[in-house]
Order: structure tokens, then sequence, then C-alpha cells
């Protein structure tokens, strides 16, 4: 006989989990892209589903330990203790190159001196 799990997946809305739930994880580089789809225990941890769904081997450079990661670009702090719900998507996120306001003051300065070659 399986076991049945009810949990809330927001008001009045109940799903059943049969002791295995289906997230997936995501990590993103410029030049290539994994999402992987599992199916974990319930109970599985950001950082547990982080290390069965094989990104830790084609992507050496990812440290579960120290990488920042989400649920749904929305950023989580504890992601050890983490605990998923059927559905969650876990973000990866890599270290920004460039702080996003000098990137645009970047921008700015280099279309300011495209238009002021071009009024010449």
């Amino acid at each position: 006989m399986k076991r049945l799990t009810l949990f809330t997946n927001g008001p009045g809305k109940y799903m059943a989990s049969a002791e295995m739930i289906r997230v997936e994880v995501v990590y993103a580089r410029p030049d290539v892209q994994r999402l992987v789809t599992l199916d974990v225990p319930a109970g599985t941890t950001m950082t547990e589903a982080v290390g069965r769904s094989g990104l830790l081997q084609e992507f050496p450079e990812i440290d579960p330990a120290s990488a920042p990661m989400g649920i749904f670009s929305k950023p989580e702090p504890s992601p050890a203790t983490r605990v998923l719900l059927a559905g969650d998507r876990v973000e990866l996120y890599r270290p920004l190159v460039m702080d996003p306001k000098e990137a645009r003051k970047a921008r700015a300065a280099k279309a300011r001196a495209k238009r002021a070659q071009a009024a010449r």
C-alpha cells in the first residue's frame, strides 16, 4: 500500500504525492543552458536536488555549498534547508560579470558618443 501525502499548493488547492515529487533544476552560462527534470523523494532540499541533477559533474565550477540559488527567480537564503514542493524550479545563479547600473552607464556613454560622432 502506497502512502499518500497531501500538501497545500495555495489556498484551497491540494495535491497528492506518492512520496515522489517532480522538480526542475536549471543552470545557464552564456554559451549553454541546462534544465533537468527530476523525480525526487518528498522532503528533498534544494541542495540535494542539485546534487541529484548531474549538473555538478557537467559544470564543475558550481559549488553547491556557496552557489546562490532560488526558486522561480526568488533568491533562497538557505538552500540546504529549504524543502522542495512539487513543481518547484531550482535555479543556480552565476556571479554578475558587471554591476547592472555600471553596465547601463557604459551603454549610455557609448550611445552618446555614437550620436556625437554622427552629428559631426
